[in-house]
């Protein structure tokens, strides 16, 4: 049996590493680093991981390029993507790519602790699934939905408005929400960036990224006195926004149609 360990980081800065590896072990989690993804590629062969923290700017391989490698040598291992050249299409793109989750350079600690929280949840949902034959039940999103990563949905309605929400994975990783903190009608989201806060039981605060751009017409007000409603009907009616979006066309390309899943 391999040596197993939670944590790998694969950044070229040694400031970031100290760093990631400071919030990780002070949540009590193994660590290990490697400042490329070839190395990363060769300790993955011999250890076992539990989650990968990836920086998207490497020296020779970048880190869209290693997740393509984890894809080719069918390492199901979560990947969360991170970068101080913080864009809308690194996000998007690391998302559509296989990540399960993006963090922009510069981050808190609250930020970081609270991702690497659900990546380890993520791992856990998954590996529990597998070893039980699919008996940890997480729905998938409706077939006509769309979806960033694994986190967001989206369904356009006929009068051209979109309803955003957030995927039932998502709502697993996360531990008892308390509190919802919604953005106001008539504020913009942009594809890719924060546009709901989540605060758990356990004092983790957690952003949802918004699926698409545009300006909010109506939020669901449920979930500021139920946010039970997210766990129990995440599709229907847990759903957070309705926007009139602003780049449909184009920003659908980036995103995942639920009718092919790839959960």
């Amino acid at each position: 049996m391999k040596e197993r360990i939670n944590i790998l980081i694969i950044d070229d800065e040694d400031v970031v590493i100290d760093s990631i590896s400071k919030i990780a072990v002070m949540e009590g989690y193994t660590v290990d680093s490697v400042g490329d993804a070839n190395s990363a590629l060769e300790i993955i062969a011999s250890i076992e991981f539990d989650l990968i923290v990836c920086d998207i700017m490497l020296p020779g391989m970048d880190g869209f390029q290693f997740l393509a490698s984890l894809e080719a040598k069918h390492i199901d291992t979560p990947v969360i993507m991170t970068t101080g050249y913080s864009t809308i299409e690194n996000a998007v793109t690391s998302l559509y790519t296989g990540s399960i989750d993006f963090i922009p350079k510069p981050f808190s600690v609250d930020e970081m602790t609270g991702v690497i929280h659900r990546g380890m949840k993520y791992s856990y949902l998954m590996r529990q699934r597998k070893v039980n034959d699919g008996s940890v039940i997480i729905v998938p999103s409706p077939a006509k939905y769309f979806r960033l990563g694994y986190s967001s949905w989206m369904n356009k309605d006929p009068d051209g408005s979109v309803v955003i929400g957030a995927t039932d994975l998502f709502v697993k990783t996360l531990d008892q929400i308390q509190r919802i903190v919604l953005f106001n009608i008539s504020d913009t989201v942009t594809q890719a960036t924060s546009a709901v806060t989540f605060v758990c039981e356990n004092t983790f605060v957690h952003q949802l990224y918004s699926t698409i751009s545009g300006t909010i017409i109506a939020r669901n007000e449920r979930l500021l006195t139920e946010p039970e409603l997210l766990e129990k009907d995440p599709y229907f009616d847990g759903w957070i926004y309705r926007i009139i979006p602003s780049e449909l066309e184009y920003e659908m390309k980036l995103l995942i149609p639920c009718s092919s899943d790839r959960i």
